[in-house]
C-alpha cells in the first residue's frame, strides 16, 4: 500500500527539502514540527504542524510536542489487526507511514570545550527517540529514517514499488534506528555518570558494522571493524584491509597529524621508521624520511600531510608498499599508483579524523574494557627556552630539532629513542626493555643507513632513569637532549650532560606508548 502520510522532525536538515519534495510528488501528506516545518514552508511545500494535527499545542518550550496518542497511535497500531484498525478509526488516529527523525546533537554538544551540564541536558532528545522506536517496532508497516544518507534509497524504492517501500528495507532501517538510539543513550549515560559523580559508574557503547576485515593479527584469526572508520579514512583501491592495516592506519594518522609543514612518514608495525620535512617539496621530505631506514619501508605504510604528488608517486611506486595514506592524490599520482592493484590507497578525511582523535581510546581487558584519553597532542613544547636544565642552553637549530624529534618520539613504541635534526630523523630505537638498548639500536640503525648521529638531538619519550642512557647519546655524538625529566637521578643525568657540554630541556610531560 502506498505511503500516505509522513512525519518529519530533524535536527540535521541536510537533504531534507529534496527528500520532502520527493514525498510530496508522490502525494504524501507532510506533518512536521518547529524549525523543520519552517524549512519546508520556506521551500514552498504544504506542511501541517503537528500541534494542529493533534489539537495539542507545544508545551514547556517545545519539550512536549510529539508525545501524543495521535502520533504514537498512528505509528504503532498494526495495520493487519482488525481490532487495532477499529480503535484507530474510533479515536480519529490516521496511520503515519513514514517517520524521518534525526536527534538533537547531544554528542556534538558535550564534545565542545566548556559545555555546561544544563546545556548538555537541553540536548537530550525525548520525543525523537520515542517516535523512532515506535516506528521501528512497527517496521512491518512503517518506514523509519534516522540517517540522511538513506533519503535517496527510500525515494528510489517508492518509484519502483508504487509509492511504497519493501519489507526488507523497512527492516534494515529499523535496525539502524535501534543502533542509533542505543548509541545515543550510551553517550548520555557516559556523560551524566561522569558529570554527576566525578567518575564513570558505567560505560556503554554501540557501534554499527563498518566491515569484515581480511583477517586479524594472523590469517587464522577472524576480525571485524565497527564504527565510523570509513568516515575518517576512505579506501580508494587495493586489497581488503586487515586488523593490522587498521592499526597501522591509525598510527600513521596520529603521527602525521602532529606536523604542520609538508611531511612524509614511513611506518612499520605502527612504529615510525623515518620522518622527513621540507618547506615546499614532498619529494624532498620523502628523501629525508627514506634515508633514515632504507630496509624497513618495504611492506610498510607511507603517509603525508599534503596531497600526494606525481613526483612522490613515481619514486614510491618502485618500492613494495602495503598502504599509502594522504589527504588527497593528484590525478597523475593516482594513475601511477593504481597500476599496483593490491596497493591500498587511503584518503584521510582530515575533519572527520580530527574529531575522531578527540574520542577516548578503548582497549580490551579481561572481562571488559579500559577507556583512556587519547594522547593526541605533543606536550611540553611551549617555552622550551624556559625549560633548560643544563648550563648550556640549546641553539636555535637544536630547539627546532627538539620540537621535531619530540613529535616523532611521541609516536614510537616505548622505550623510545629518536635522534633527529630539525627536518628529519637520523636514528630510531623502539620497544626495548631498557632505554639504553633503544639508544643503541637507534645508533646502529643510523650507522646502517650511513647517517651520522654527531650534531643531532636525542629525544626520549620518558625520563632517563640512569645517566647511562644520556651517556650513550653523548658517546654517539648527540649535542642536545629533550626528555620529560622526573627521575630520582635527574641530577646525575644533568651532571653527565654538563660534563659533556650538551644542552638539555625537560618537558615535564611523558609520552609513553605501549
Amino acid at each position: 500500500m502506498a505511503i500516505q502520510r509522513a512525519l518529519l522532525s530533524v535536527s540535521n536538515k541536510s537533504g531534507l527539502v529534496d527528500f520532502a519534495k520527493g514525498l510530496n510528488d508522490f502525494g504524501v501528506e507532510l506533518l512536521s514540527t518547529g524549525g523543520t516545518a519552517a524549512a519546508l514552508r520556506d521551500a514552498g511545500l504544504p506542511v501541517i504542524d503537528v500541534a494542529d494535527y493533534t489539537g495539542a499545542e507545544e508545551l514547556f518550550e517545545g519539550r512536549v510536542k510529539t508525545l501524543h496518542p495521535k502520533v504514537h497511535g498512528g505509528l504503532l497500531h498494526r495495520r493487519d489487526s482488525e481490532d487495532h484498525v477499529k480503535q484507530a478509526k474510533a479515536h480519529d488516529i490516521p496511520p503515519i507511514d513514514i517517520v524521518v527523525v534525526n536527534l538533537y546533537p547531544f554528542e556534538e554538544t558535550v564534545a565542545q570545550e566548556g559545555v555546561t551540564l544544563s546545556e548538555a541536558i537541553e540536548k537530550i532528545d525525548i520525543g525523537g527517540p520515542s517516535m523512532l522506536r515506535s516506528a521501528a517496532k512497527n517496521y512491518t508497516s512503517v518506514t523509519v529514517i534516522t540517517d540522511v544518507t538513506d533519503y535517496p534509497r527510500v525515494l528510489e524504492e517508492m518509484k519502483e514499488h508504487d509509492g511504497d517501500t519493501t519489507l526488507k528495507t523497512r527492516e534494515e532501517l529499523a535496525v539502524k534506528v535501534f543502533q542509533r538510539t542505543s548509541t545515543y543513550d550510551g553517550a548520555i549515560t557516559n556523560y551524566l555518570s561522569q558529570a554527576a559523580e566525578g567518575t564513570r559508574s558505567s560505560f556503554s557503547i554501540t557501534l554499527p558494522l563498518d566491515r569484515e576485515l581480511r583477517y586479524g593479527d594472523n590469517p587464522h584469526q577472524a576480525s571485524t571493524l565497527y564504527g565510523s572508520f570509513s568516515e575518517c579514512f576512505t579506501q580508494l583501491q587495493g586489497k581488503e584491509l586487515s586488523y593490522t592495516n587498521i592499526l597501522d592506519i591509525e598510527a600513521a594518522g596520529d603521527l602525521i597529524s602532529d606536523f604542520a609543514r609538508p611531511t612524509v612518514a614511513i611506518l612499520k608495525h605502527t612504529n615510525p621508521c623515518g620522518v622527513g620535512q621540507d618547506e615546499v617539496c614532498l619529494r624532498e621530505a620523502w628523501n629525508k624520511a627514506f634515508a633514515t631506514d632504507t630496509q624497513a619501508p618495504f611492506g610498510g605504510v607511507i603517509t603525508c600531510n599534503r596531497p600526494l604528488t606525481e613526483a612522490l608517486a613515481r619514486v614510491i611506486s618502485g618500492i613494495f608498499t602495503d598502504v599509502i595514506i594522504a589527504p588527497d592524490f593528484e590525478p597523475e599520482a593516482r594513475a601511477i599508483l593504481q597500476k599496483k592493484k593490491n596497493l591500498r590507497l587511503i584518503k584521510m578525511n582530515k575533519d572527520a579524523w580530527d574529531i575522531a582523535r578527540k574520542a577516548p581510546m578503548l582497549r580490551s581487558a579481561p572481562g571488559g574494557l579500559m577507556v583512556m584519553d587519547r594522547d593526541h597532542t605533543a606536550l611540553g613544547l611551549d617555552n622550551l627556552e624556559g625549560r633548560v636544565v643544563t648550563k648550556r642552553p640549546p641553539t636555535e637549530e637544536e630547539l627546532r630539532a627538539m620540537r621535531f624529534g619530540w613529535k616523532v618520539v611521541k609516536n614510537v613504541k616505548s622505550n623510545a629513542i629518536v635522534y633527529a635534526l630539525a627536518d628529519r630523523t637520523v636514528g630510531i630505537g623502539a620497544g626495548q626493555m631498557s632505554r639504553v638498548d633503544s639508544s643503541r639500536i637507534a645508533v646502529w640503525k643510523a650507522q646502517e643507513a650511513g647517517l651520522a648521529i654527531k650534531g643531532s638531538v636525542v629525544a626520549s619519550d620518558a625520563m632517563f632513569p640512569f645517566a647511562d642512557g644520556i651517556q650513550a647519546a653523548i658517546d654517539a655524538g648527540a649535542t642536545a637532549c629533550i626528555q620529560p625529566g622526573g627521575s630520582i637521578r635527574d641530577e646525575e643525568v644533568i651532571a653527565a650532560a654538563d660534563a659533556a657540554g650538551i644542552a638539555m630541556v625537560f618537558t615535564s610531560h611523558r609520552h609513553f606508548r605501549h
